[in-house]
């Protein structure tokens, strides 16, 4: 059902009774830092078309002196955000939240599930370096404590919506920063859980609200990947315990995420719901990936209404990295909530991703097995 693109509605209008991700239980949200703005359906709607379109922009014309290679995906961007900190995005990933707007300008999209209740939903944390950009992203929901984890791995400033009470211990630690609700609201005709997005301009009017810091601080450990050199790209078929790698299916049961590999453009193309996930606000382009990457992680539940995490810190499991067609098994290993995730092939050696996006999943270690690679 999934393997071939699906035409893609605009925004439904139908309103939306179900929970999402939050097995029904009361969040909260932490007070907002400045007054809500809203808008209406109109005032934001693009004259987009129907179909995912896949990534066919002309190629950057680089100036070495004005420019330089990307933390997060080794490709060149304007030197005058190279000390910029990132943003890492909480992104609604129920049904009803689609479509999603912005989030191909996410440098780095993890999912992770968000709820042992509703099928296991997953949750987007979108983490965009370029984040002035920004017109209009999400639309935003709540954290989990698996988040707190992840984002300071970037010194990145997490936005999100609140969070049960089970993130409170996290929003102290010293090394974490974040924007917590009072975004804009935009009246698309659906429930208000689904109608908050960072819009034009207020990351930066927050941010400077909060009194945060928009540049690396001292808790930032350096850069988080390992990139192989353009003209000799990291080419997974030469590795004896490759594998071919056309299709990645998720057990992901609510979402049934998959990843396409399109030998055309060299990317893994990202659907779920049954259909290619598009970006309205990027001329319907389909979310797709140079770089996947899967970690199985173990997750502990808190209660009966399925809050949860992953228990990552000071732990190591397996994975795949999976690019250019193939995969390999690795290993993870992660230390405190600071320090990057780091990555290993099977002799031991650090990865090298190619240029470009990178998709991470987690996959419970319950679930492991059934994650499908062909």
């Amino acid at each position: 059902m999934k393997k071939k693109l699906f035409a893609v509605l605009l925004s439904s209008l139908m309103l939306c009774t179900a929970m999402a991700g939050c097995g029904g239980a009361e969040e909260t949200s932490s007070p907002a830092t400045s007054e809500e703005t809203s808008y209406s359906w109109d005032e934001l709607t693009q004259d987009d078309s129907e179909t995912a379109a896949v990534d066919t922009s002309e190629e950057v014309v680089i100036d070495p002196e004005n420019m330089y290679r990307s933390e997060l995906t080794n490709e060149w961007i304007d030197k005058s955000i190279q000390d910029q900190r990132p943003v890492a995005i909480m992104v609604d990933n129920e049904k009803t939240a689609l479509d999603h707007y912005g989030l191909t300008q996410a440098d780095i999209v993890y999912e992770v599930m968000n709820s042992t209740a509703n099928g296991e939903i997953t949750r987007f944390m979108a983490v965009v370096k370029d984040w002035e950009k920004i017109t209009r992203f999400g639309s935003i929901r709540s954290t989990r404590p698996t988040n707190f984890m992840l984002a300071p791995e970037y010194n990145a400033i997490l936005i999100h919506d609140g969070g049960p009470f089970y993130i409170n211990d996290y929003l102290g630690n010293p090394w974490v920063d974040n924007l917590s609700g009072g975004f804009a609201r935009i009246d698309n005709g659906k429930s208000r859980e689904f109608t908050e997005y960072v819009t034009t301009g207020e990351i930066e009017k927050r941010i400077k609200a909060a009194n945060i810091d928009k540049e690396y601080n001292s808790y930032y450990k350096g850069e988080h990947f390992k990139f192989a050199d353009d003209s000799a790209p990291t080419n997974l078929q030469a590795k004896s315990d490759a594998q071919a790698c056309s299709l990645v299916d998720l057990p992901f049961p609510h979402n049934g995420s998959e990843l396409e590999y399109d030998k055309e453009s060299g990317k893994y193309l990202y659907y779920e719901y049954g259909k290619a996930h598009v970006d309205p606000e990027n001329d319907n382009k389909q979310l797709a990936f140079t770089n996947v990457i899967l970690q199985s992680a173990k997750c502990e539940q808190f209660d009966e209404n399925g809050y949860m995490m992953f228990n990552i810190l000071n732990q190591s499991g397996k994975g795949y990295y999976i690019t250019g067609g193939h995969a390999i098994p690795i290993t993870w290993k992660k230390g405190m909530d600071t320090d990057p995730t780091r990555y290993y092939d099977a002799d031991g050696n650090e990865i090298e991703l190619n240029t470009g996006k990178t998709y991470i999943g987690f996959v419970s270690t319950k679930r492991w097995s059934e994650l499908v690679l062909k």
